[in-house]
């Protein structure tokens, strides 16, 4: 990695200025990084992968497991094998081919074949944690919530999510975060 930072030092040394001021202003970089790095035409890119959870995935696989064992089982119907097994194969396609992509100033999100969808990342007001489990492009129900744009927002369960927020939050300081309440916060404030 670090001779990979020392060619793009010497071709590019704007590039290494971001990536240095980055690592030093946690809370984002001033208009004038982010200007200086566009004029010059850096082009930053980060691929998040996502966080596949087991409360997703073992259901799933016992379904798909058991009826494809009664399937074969019962009375061999290579109809149904002929069905399902497409089906099985799409689904773990889609687990994993999930990402979410950020490039330049765009946050790119994948699923599969079927879901792409790129939202303005000046356009996010706020990202929270969640554990909701409506149907979205997130393999995991340890997931993040965006709100962009006036009433949009989009469910996704990025596997570093710490480091997934604090990037959005070096591209766009004015995302507001916020974080589930832990269970310890919770009962000390029973208590008191």
């Amino acid at each position: 990695m670090s001779s990979f930072l020392n060619i793009k030092k010497q071709t590019n040394p704007q590039f290494f200025k971001l990536i240095s001021l980055s690592n030093y202003y946690p809370h984002g970089l001033s208009s004038v990084e982010r200007r200086t790095a566009k004029k010059d035409n850096v082009k930053m890119k980060k691929t998040y992968k996502s966080k596949i959870g087991l409360e997703l995935a073992i259901p799933l696989v016992l379904i798909f497991g058991t009826v494809l064992v009664i399937t074969i089982s019962e009375k061999p119907s290579w109809l149904g094998i002929v069905i399902l097994l497409p089906v099985i194969l799409f689904v773990v396609h889609m687990f994993l081919t999930t990402n979410y992509m950020i490039e330049s100033d765009e946050l790119i999100i994948k699923c599969g074949f079927l879901f792409y969808k790129t939202i303005d990342i000046k356009n996010i007001k706020k990202i929270t944690e969640t554990n909701n489990p409506l149907s979205s492009p997130a393999t995991s129900l340890d997931r993040l919530e965006i709100n962009y744009g006036n009433f949009d927002s989009i469910i996704i369960s990025p596997k570093k999510k710490t480091e997934f927020i604090n990037y959005i939050k070096i591209l766009n300081p004015n995302v507001e975060i916020k974080y589930k309440k832990k269970q310890n916060e919770t009962i000390d404030t029973l208590i008191h």
